[in-house]
């Protein structure tokens, strides 16, 4: 998947900022105001020195006063920066949460047939680890780095106002600080986005595993599939610690440079002071203030290394944004209900075709059973023809129009793909229908899960309005005719179902089946036949073999000319009746 470049970053950091900008200039503002107010503190120390070190006149009381206003202005200090860190959290969640809004725009933007080629376990990474952490430093960072910024260049100001001279040591002893950083931005980015795609890398491998846990243990593929996952966690563990390194190295030498302006100045003001260049008070501020600028420097120092991961999270989640989009969708006008493929091919890789010159046309109202052995091609078939993918050559058209070049609502008006996968959202039974139609009135809602026999909803005191998850939880049952209600309401010509009911126990299955007979009624049904005897109740069947289409007429018709159709159904049967 696309990963955004420092520029494409760069833009989008500013267009955040920008969004909120009455926010961004407030927190600087009182930042502003909450570091001028620091700087006087370290500079009344020094009059307090300078003033008992002359000692005339009443020096207890310009001392009291002295110190009095060091206090005042130490609690304005404070005020001010928890102002500011208030402004700036608040800022941050704003921004946080336009980050999140974003990706999830982009994300469901993203057509069927480009989605479902993504690596599901990037996508997940994506969308939860680097947008929580992008979400995290957009709170955390910005106010943080901000205050430290702006409190760094009062200090610095105040020091070069204060004696340029011990203002230009403190300046160059903080090389080191620029040195160590310098070597560790050359670094950050690539060792930051390796850990980032490593552990996509990994919760793809976890994620795959799991999601296919029947077909390994039914393959017997448990070694290969822990061997990837393994070294899908070794190549994690390589790549955090390669980042690890560079922390190790960073650290310790920031530490050391950020004490070198504090001695510098001592050394260099001591000798100043010896011969009467500076006062005694002014060497001791000098050394307050830069004693003070290791704070915020430090601060900036723990937020570089964090931003380099934030930064490269950053990168992934608007890197979503570089995805390839198809072609912009218009409606187009479909003549009638007639599904037709003429000589489609279509691959995965570009390598291979896994469909070959399949010709089909597929009458209005009728049953077509399409059956095959396993990886015969007849779920990528299912794909075509709900315009899920389009094929490479030929064409797959409804009413004379391509399935593909339709968008997904008025797609959904003509055929839906029905698979054992259903989504349930954690949000109302009203909102979870809405998405196959949004018009839809509360009479048509209730009326679509009565068809597919949800009569649970009947039970539920707050009725459409109940949420999911919160109120109620639906089993597999439930969930499945929730499903099929929602493709009541948008009410397709053509129903395509590719094992609707595999993944379900036989109780909860035979209750789906009956929903779904419901739903199939006056429809055109396409039916992918994992079971001969849904293919006998056809009124046609189709059978493929190796990526084409090698037989297609009905039950009665294939038995009688005994090729493949004909072999399978008696080996079959034979072992049915056995």
């Amino acid at each position: 998947m696309p990963v955004a470049s420092r520029a494409e970053v760069r833009a989008a950091a500013l267009s955040d900022l920008a969004a909120d900008r009455k926010a961004v200039v407030g927190v600087v503002l009182v930042n502003g105001l909450a570091s001028a107010a620091g700087l006087v503190g370290p500079l009344l120390l020094g009059r307090i020195i300078d003033t008992i070190q002359a000692g005339s006149g009443d020096v207890l009381g310009a001392v009291d006063r002295l110190a009095f206003g060091a206090l005042l202005f130490t609690v304005v200090q404070t005020v001010l920066s928890w102002w500011a860190l208030k402004l700036g959290y608040r800022y941050g969640e704003r921004t946080a949460a336009r980050v999140r809004e974003r990706f999830l725009r982009r994300t469901l933007a993203l057509p069927p047939r480009v989605a479902d080629h993504l690596p599901a376990g990037d996508l997940i990474a994506r969308g939860s680890n680097d947008a929580s952490l992008v979400a995290y430093t957009l709170r955390a960072a910005v106010p943080e780095v901000l205050v430290a910024i702006v409190h760094a260049v009062f200090l610095v100001v105040a020091v070069l106002v204060l004696d340029p001279l011990l203002g230009l040591c403190g300046l160059v002893c903080l090389i080191g600080v620029g040195a160590a950083v310098r070597w560790y931005l050359r670094r950050a980015r690539p060792a930051y986005l390796a850990v980032a795609a490593t552990s996509a890398e990994m919760a793809d491998a976890v994620a795959s595993t799991a999601k296919g846990a029947r077909t390994v243990e039914l393959l017997g593929l448990e070694q290969r599939r822990t061997e990837v996952t393994e070294a899908a966690v070794t190549r994690a563990r390589s790549a955090r610690l390669d980042a690890l390194w560079l922390r190790t190295v960073l650290f310790p030498w920031s530490e050391i440079a950020l004490a070198l302006p504090v001695v510098g100045v001592l050394l260099v003001g001591g000798a100043l002071y010896g011969n009467d260049v500076v006062s005694l008070g002014t060497v001791v501020t000098a050394a307050v203030y830069l004693r003070q600028l290791i704070g915020p420097l430090d601060t900036l120092m723990l937020w570089i290394e964090q931003l380099q991961g934030a930064g490269a999270s950053y990168a992934r989640v608007e890197g979503v944004g570089d995805i390839p989009q198809a072609d912009a969708q218009v409606a187009q006008r479909v003549s009638d209900e007639r599904i037709r493929v003429d000589n489609a091919h279509y691959s995965y890789t570009g390598v291979r075709d896994v469909l070959r010159g399949i010709d089909l046309s597929v009458r209005p109202g009728e049953r077509l059973a399409i059956v095959g052995t396993s990886g015969a091609g007849k779920s990528t078939l299912a794909r075509l023809l709900a315009g899920l993918d389009r094929p490479h050559t030929g064409a797959v058209t409804i009413g004379g129009t391509p399935v593909a070049d339709l968008p997904p609502d008025q797609l959904r008006e003509h055929v839906v793909l029905i698979t054992q996968d259903h989504h349930i959202f954690h949000d109302t039974i009203r909102d979870n229908l809405l998405i196959a139609k949004p018009s839809a009135t509360d009479e048509e809602m209730r009326a679509a899960l009565d068809a597919v026999g949800a009569g649970w909803l009947d039970d539920l005191a707050e009725g459409l309005d109940t949420e999911i998850g919160t109120d109620a939880t639906l089993d597999d049952a439930g969930a499945q005719q929730l499903s099929l209600a929602r493709v009541v309401l948008a009410d397709p010509h053509t129903l395509i179902l590719d094992e609707a009911t595999s993944l379900l126990d036989p109780r909860t299955a035979r209750q789906t089946e009956q929903s779904l007979a419901s739903v199939l009624q006056g429809r055109t049904v396409i039916a992918i036949a994992h079971r001969l005897q849904t293919a006998h109740d056809a009124d046609r069947i189709a059978v493929m073999e190796a990526g084409q289409l090698v037989e297609l007429g009905t039950h009665d018709e294939l038995v009688h000319a005994g090729r493949t159709y004909g072999k399978l159904w008696q080996t079959w049967h034979a072992e049915s009746d056995g």
